[in-house]
């Protein structure tokens, strides 16, 4: 007759019991088997699927054949590969190994080794764990939803236990332009000695371009051609650009740069890092100014200003290198609204 039990780690686990199923530590088999004496490791954590294998075993009269299982870092290793074949924005390369990081940190503390035995519980667990706020616990969920489906497909689990996983609600707030009392206090404290010389001229680019801060950063000096700025290559192969009024421009040509390549980067630090400065620069502007906020609102403020000026909806999705105009809309469909009661007000005082 053989018999599963646990196997705890005294230093590891604070449970005794040896048919304890809250825990992970390693299960066991022992008995005797046709007169042969058994003791031997299952390599499972999952008690029901230690229970399987036994029941499997006295009835076969031999130990069902174990598949080979992948370890975490092998899941990892593999995502990351497939990933940069798919050319995954550095962004998004960064986020999914953080999420690994922080995976392989909580499997190690719980010797939990292998990617089949993130079971719910333990996921849960994981995600207890997370001190961020809804909507960037929300993004992080599809993340670990997405890698977990890429080690289904592939036969590392058995189950996409994330899609278990209810999502935090999250409250959407209403994207908020700087309106222009607002702007001109901030580029008058951008003047002041106080701060970076070239943060008044990163500041203009993200104002009139709609560029992300990551992207400003490292802006290549060879994107400005005369006044026109080079956004990003289009799917077609054509370059997305946009004017940039005079004034902005000339503040961007006359940067002082460190490397002749780059406006505002060395060209040699982690793109976290000179995005990290930057937010740090833009913040002490911020603040000088009395000025509540954060950079991505200068991108904001660029796409209400087009919107409040005529332009389509489409057009502004265009510009911002929104995926789908979808995405556009969930930001700014009410400065959509803003932008056509403007029109309609245009249109009746012409007809009066």
């Amino acid at each position: 007759m053989l018999i599963t039990y646990r196997r705890h780690n005294p230093e590891k686990c604070r449970f005794t019991s040896r048919s304890e199923f809250r825990c992970k530590c390693p299960i066991w088999v022992s008995g005797t088997k046709d007169k042969r004496r058994v003791r031997e490791a299952l390599k499972t954590r999952d008690w029901n699927k230690a229970q399987e294998v036994v029941r499997k075993w006295d009835v076969d009269g031999e130990r069902p054949k174990t598949k080979v299982r992948a370890t975490i870092e092998e899941w990892r290793g593999q995502f990351i590969h497939d990933a940069e074949a798919r050319h995954l924005s550095n962004g998004t390369m960064r986020l999914y190994k953080l999420l690994f990081r922080q995976l392989i940190q909580f499997t190690t503390d719980r010797g939990i080794k292998f990617a089949n035995d993130m079971d719910l519980a333990a996921l849960t667990e994981f995600r207890a764990g997370w001190k961020i706020g809804a909507l960037t616990a929300a993004k992080k969920l599809e993340r670990l939803r997405s890698i977990f489906k890429f080690a289904l497909q592939r036969k590392m689990v058995e189950e996409n236990y994330a899609v278990g996983l209810v999502g935090p609600k999250v409250k959407h707030n209403p994207t908020l332009p700087y309106p222009k009392e607002e702007m001109a206090r901030i580029l008058k404290a951008a003047d002041s000695p106080k701060v970076d010389k070239r943060a008044k001229a990163f500041i203009l680019t993200m104002r009139h371009s709609g560029l992300r801060i990551s992207d400003v950063s490292t802006l290549a000096v060879e994107s400005l051609k005369d006044r026109r700025l080079k956004l990003y290559q289009a799917k077609t192969g054509e370059p997305v650009s946009v004017l940039l009024p005079e004034a902005v421009a000339d503040a961007l040509s006359a940067v002082r740069r460190s490397n002749p390549k780059y406006f505002f980067w060395t060209g040699e630090s982690r793109l976290e890092t000179v995005t990290g400065f930057w937010r740090e620069r833009i913040s002490d502007v911020l603040t000088l100014a009395k000025v509540s906020g954060h950079p991505h609102r200068f991108r904001d403020t660029f796409a209400v200003a087009l919107l409040e000026g005529g332009a389509s909806i489409e057009t502004v999705s265009i510009l911002l290198g929104h995926s789908s105009i979808r995405v556009t809309e969930k930001h700014y469909n009410p400065w959509v609204k803003t932008r056509q009661d403007a029109l309609d007000k245009a249109v009746l005082s012409a007809t009066l």
